[in-house]
């Protein structure tokens, strides 16, 4: 008998189930629901309540008593064999019995597995950087602080004096090194085989201690003695088999940039790519050493010390505090505002950004963020299991309740329904390994890594188990809970409705799991047009067309490349040439050295500087505001000096041409003003620029390319270079692609939020996909009634539709400040940025409805083109 309106009361309900002895409730229990039903048809609601009331009080203790249990029935153990048996095989047979809904839960489960695996390998390898080293919690980086007008400056560099006063003044430490970098020197043996061609090698120069801070695997020699040999050269594994393959490396020769001979002293273990240092060999500082090395105004090099077993950082950077007071007369040296700092090397690659003389941040935060998205993405994976789950829990109390009936314990039904949510969850982690097998190598390319999916190892395995093991939890857990938990002689007297909790309940997953989706693609659309702007903002300089060709070899030797310069002048291709130091859109800050009349002296100046030749604003198009450009073979120019705006500003000068100012190249006149353009990437403020002209002092040249004769004009460069440098391999570098690769860590997220958004939009649908099927499944009959009575296909469709696309835009209206709230944070960490607009909200509402409605519609049409005479046949 089905009267699922004659209900009595809850709260006497409740009453009842709390009070009345355990032992007679459900007799009791029932034997009242019938009475109430009785009443209810006899004399009405009221006067049915009233007696359900009295009835209960009059069940309830002290009228009766509490009687003690005499014997305890056996239960056997949840955990028993032969009871996880059975929960596994009714899982099982569950699982082939309702194809369809197994195969979305396993497929959504499978794809947020495989997302979760992939965002961990990642996560792993970001976060292993420089902890292969033995001790790597002793060593560190030095940087310095500088305190100007209330902030802390930080300088990632240092000056090359401070590596051999650490190593003097500070017992702290207990070795020293310095390093610079060196990435493309040309390596040669001294007795080539014919099919042997010269390549260039990225290496370090290094201070005679390197080896004493990093304990790196040695394969043969002695790094240590070695380094201290000018002459000695140390290089790598990989290096060896190259130049070596059919013979011991040791002792024999190479040769670096076609000039000085190196004797192999030792051969070291390949660094891992989780390195911070990269390189192939190592040669003594000294060999490489100049006198502008030897001052404390220019930072070019990295200092790393390790620390004696006792020191804690404190202690280091405490003794290091008036280092440069000792060493330099700058006054806010002497009043120490000028001081080293430490950071762990293991910090190095993850916290990156200082702000006030402290570390605050990187790529750390894209760690924080996608393991966020990875979670995000896995509660939406579950979240569609407990969606499904619980809406076909009407089908299942029948079944819960014969098994409660029959004696079993809540707790053993919990165990049956995690045992399904657990037998699902492994099936998925199977399938989401296949899926990470697959697609890794295309993840690898995306986050240009090199990932592996190492089977062997029990990290990985043990990641897995507890990835199988929190998602069946997770996704089991509401289902078990709430079917456990019905009571079962008034479900299969047919008193209680399963309608209103669970839909509630699923409700709100699915507004969860849609703001999350939401979420994601807002943050795709930020993303992506914050790499747009930093793709198409104008710099100041036109980078478009603009080669930098690497100056070296016999082109160096003549000590001077202006004649190389001026036969590219000589190419029909080519617009016009420069030679520079350092790329202009990346000059970095970090010279002390600049005066002028009327400075403050306690004012210190932190300004960027470059060597550059003829036409170097003609080159990069930077407009020229007073002044000319430096001017081959003339005197004045050649000592003079060419400034931006921001130092012309720093200097305090309304008109600068002609003023005497201070600088690398000693005293000299401004003879130019430009237009500010921005010297690094966009996360750094445009800072004052001092250029000085040296077409000696040169490691590139920039050619601009006519329009359009790119082609033609590499061809004709290659043929120059190779007339210049008959022994080097051509190689050159688009000034464009080279912009490009300062955003890598930036072009990286865009690719993954990309990836993830997606998917997880695509494993939301999957969910709703399954709840609009099912309910169209439980409608069938009424869907049938009303095409009877006339109703069209877009009526039954909205009919469907309707109250999954309310949830849809309530999603929406969740997550949009919240997705707002965190775009602007990310976007404080560029200098320069867009800001957040209205209408990524509005598209990223659109897409999220036109998907949902998509998947919804699929289903709902399905179904309203069933021939209703069937469907009602069939009921």
């Amino acid at each position: 008998m089905n009267v699922p309106n004659k209900i009595p009361p809850r709260w006497a309900h409740w009453l009842l189930t709390r009070l009345h002895p355990k032992e007679t409730l459900e007799e009791v229990e029932g034997d009242l629901d019938e009475l109430y039903v009785y009443w209810y048809r006899k004399a009405g609601k009221t006067q049915a309540t009233w007696r359900y009331v009295l009835n209960v009080v009059s069940v309830l203790p002290p009228f009766v008593r509490r009687r003690e249990h005499k014997q305890h029935e056996y239960q056997p153990s949840n955990l028993y064999p032969a009871m996880l048996r059975n929960y596994v095989i009714v899982a099982w047979r569950n699982l082939v019995r309702h194809k369809a809904f197994s195969f979305i839960n396993i497929t959504g489960l499978a794809l947020g597995m495989a997302c979760n695996l992939l965002i961990g390998l990642w996560m792993h390898d970001e976060l292993s950087y420089d902890r292969f080293f033995p001790d790597a919690e002793k060593i560190y980086v030095v940087h310095y602080n500088l305190e100007r007008n209330g902030e802390v400056l930080t300088t990632l560099s240092t000056p090359g004096p401070l590596q051999g006063v650490i190593q003097k003044d500070i017992p702290q430490v207990a070795h020293v090194t310095k390093v610079a970098n060196w990435p493309n020197v040309l390596v040669r043996t001294t007795n080539p085989t014919a099919d042997e061609k010269p390549s260039k090698e990225q290496g370090y120069y290094a201070t005679e201690d390197f080896f004493g801070v990093f304990d790196v695997p040695t394969l043969s020699g002695h790094p240590k003695e070695a380094l201290a040999n000018p002459t000695h050269i140390i290089i790598s594994r990989k290096m060896a088999e190259k130049y070596f393959p059919h013979e011991p490396a040791l002792g024999k020769q190479l040769q670096l940039n076609n000039d000085k001979l190196y004797t192999v002293g030792a051969v070291i273990e390949n660094l891992p790519t989780t390195s911070t240092l990269q390189f192939d060999w190592i040669a003594n500082f000294r060999t490489f050493e100049q006198e502008w090395m030897k001052t404390w105004g220019d930072n070019p090099f990295q200092t790393y010390v390790r620390l004696n077993p006792q020191t804690t950082l404190a202690q280091a950077e405490a003794a290091m505090k008036g280092i440069y007071g000792r060493y330099t007369d700058w006054k806010s040296a002497k009043e120490g505002r000028i001081y080293p700092i430490l950071q762990p090397i293991v910090d190095q690659h993850l916290y990156s950004v200082y702000q006030n003389g402290k570390s605050t941040g990187g790529r750390i935060e894209y760690v924080r963020i996608f393991s966020l998205v990875a979670l995000f993405i896995l509660v939406i994976a579950c979240i569609n299991f407990m969606n499904l789950s619980t809406a076909r829990s009407a089908l299942r109390t029948k079944e819960v309740c014969i098994r409660k009936v029959v004696g079993a314990r809540r707790f053993a039904l919990v165990g049956q329904f995690l045992s399904e949510s657990m037998v699902m969850s492994l099936l998925a982690a199977v399938i989401s390994l296949g899926i990470v097998w697959y697609v890794l190598p295309t993840f690898n390319t995306l986050l240009e890594k090199q990932l592996a999916l190492n089977l062997m190892s029990p990290g990985l395995w043990l990641g897995i188990s507890g990835l199988i093991l929190i998602t069946g939890l997770l996704a089991g857990s509401y289902p078990a809970l709430f079917l456990s938990g019905l009571p079962p002689l008034r479900i299969l007297k047919g008193f209680l409705s399963l309608g209103t909790n669970p839909a509630t309940f699923r409700q709100v997953l699915v507004v969860f799991q849609f703001s999350l989706a939401v979420f994601l693609l807002v943050g795709m659309l930020t993303i992506g047009r914050q790499m747009r702007y930093l793709y198409t903002k104008n710099l100041g300089l036109n980078r478009m067309d603009v080669v930098a060709i690497p100056l070296e070899g016999d082109i160096l030797k003549s000590g001077h490349p202006e004649p190389f310069r001026q036969q590219l002048l000589r190419l029909p291709t080519v617009a016009s040439a420069v030679t520079v130091n350092k790329l202009p859109i990346n000059i970095d800050s970090g010279s002390g050295d600049l005066k002028w009349s009327g400075k403050d002296p306690d004012k210190p100046t932190e300004v960027s500087g470059d060597f550059v030749g003829t036409d170097f604003a003609k080159t990069m198009a930077i407009p020229v505001l007073a002044g000319h450009e430096f001017r081959t073979h003339n005197r004045i120019d050649s000592g003079g000096y060419i400034i931006n705006e921001s130092a012309a500003k720093l200097m305090g000068m309304a008109n600068p041409i002609g003023q005497e100012i201070e600088f690398w190249r000693g005293k000299g006149p401004i003879i130019g003003l430009i237009q500010d353009f921005h010297l690094q990437s966009l996360h750094q403020p445009i800072t004052p620029l001092i250029l000085a002209f040296d077409d000696g002092n040169a490691s590139y040249v920039l050619v601009k390319i006519r329009a359009g004769q790119t082609e033609r004009a590499l061809s004709d460069i290659e043929r120059l270079v190779r007339q210049f440098n008959p022994d080097y391999p051509f190689s050159y570098q688009f000034l464009d692609s080279a912009y490009d690769s300062l955003y890598r860590s930036e072009q990286q997220v865009n690719k993954l939020v990309d990836v993830f958004g997606l998917l997880a939009m695509l494993i939301s649908c999957l969910g709703l996909f399954g709840l609009v099927a099912y309910m169209a499944e439980r409608r069938t009959k009424e869907i049938g009634i009303r095409k009877v009575l006339g109703a069209s296909v877009p009526g039954i469709l909205a009919l469907l539709s309707k109250d999954f696309l309310k949830l849809v835009l309530i999603a929406i209206v969740i997550a949009s400040p919240l997705a707002w709230w965190a775009m602007n944070r990310w976007l404080q960490e560029f200098a320069y940025r867009i800001d957040v607009e209205w209408w990524e909200f509005s598209l990223a509402a659109l897409l999220a409805i036109g998907v949902a409605l998509l998947t919804i519609s699929f289903q709902s049409i399905n179904a309203a083109l069933v021939n209703p005479v069937k469907s009602l046949r069939s009921e």
